[in-house]
């Protein structure tokens, strides 16, 4: 089916008190995987790509994006197309021509002043094109080319009194909240701050969107969930799954040269990890 709108799933998920599953993708092959493991969960689905795979994407932004658009074309599910972490004015401007339904606009890196205006700027232009438009306030950290960040540190967390302030000032359609999680962890181990997220969720009118799942034990996805988090982004339990699997093949397989052989045992982990995940959420 055609693409829909991220932030119609987010809404939809919001309304409903449960979450919508985000997962950044950076080959064909994560792609194929997020789509056949919401498929096996018959759940929604939102593909995202970061600035980050797309530098790594060699700078082009239209390959990978046209091809999680035609993967999307085959879906027995509704698919999105997301943006995910841009800093970079000239990626963001790309987003609508290149099949974006939403970006994710990360200026959380500067001070709270110059994160409002540059995310103002953004989201007005955002909304011009048709975009819904998703912010951070607070640090996640654990991006590639941060500093390493202590989750737990004074200030790190989101504030709810300044998310309010921000949200309302910067007209933003969804707030990516620190609340205890770090991209890239790779132990699943994070404590989230239930009675912050509390506070965040009283707070605020817009949803609010978990980054750094991937270190997120199962039962306190689930409490995110119930908690107020309607939209759940996961990268890193992706590639541990594809990694893992193509490890285990090629030591079972030495002599093995044809990459479609352990490509497509890594396709099935990350479709098999897509689908455990979407289960945890109940994001039906």
């Amino acid at each position: 089916m055609p693409l829909v709108a991220a932030g119609e799933l987010v809404s939809r998920a919001a309304a409903a008190r449960t979450a919508v599953a985000a997962f950044n993708v950076i080959t064909l092959e994560h792609v194929e995987a997020v789509v056949a493991g919401a498929e096996a969960a018959n759940a929604p689905v939102i593909l995202q790509v970061s600035e980050n795979a797309v530098k790594f994407r060699r700078g082009r932004l239209l390959p990978l994006a046209r091809a999680a658009a035609a993967t999307a074309e085959y879906a027995a599910v509704p698919v999105a197309l997301h943006l995910d972490h841009v800093q970079s004015d000239e990626l963001l401007r790309q987003a609508a021509d290149a099949g974006f339904g939403s970006v994710m606009y990360d200026a959380a890196h500067l001070p709270y002043a110059e994160n409002l205006a540059a995310t103002r700027a953004a989201a007005d232009w955002a909304h011009a094109q048709g975009l819904w438009i998703e912010a951070e306030l607070g640090e996640v950290g654990g991006k590639a080319g941060q500093p390493a960040l202590d989750a737990h540190a004074a200030g790190a967390r989101t504030d709810p009194a300044e998310a309010r302030s921000f949200v309302a000032d910067a007209g933003v359609d969804a707030l990516a909240v620190a609340v205890g999680s770090t991209h890239a962890m790779t132990t699943r181990t994070a404590a989230l701050d239930h009675d912050l997220l509390k506070r965040l969720t009283a707070a605020l009118d817009v949803p609010l969107v978990l980054h750094g799942s991937s270190g997120v034990p199962d039962t306190e996805l689930r409490a995110a969930v119930t908690g107020g988090i309607a939209k759940v982004n996961v990268g890193t339990a992706l590639n541990i799954a594809m990694t893992d699997a193509i490890r285990e093949f090629l030591t079972a397989h030495p002599e093995a040269v044809d990459s479609r052989k352990y490509l497509v045992v890594a396709r099935e982990a990350m479709a098999e990890a897509v689908t455990r995940i979407i289960a945890v959420l109940d994001a039906r």
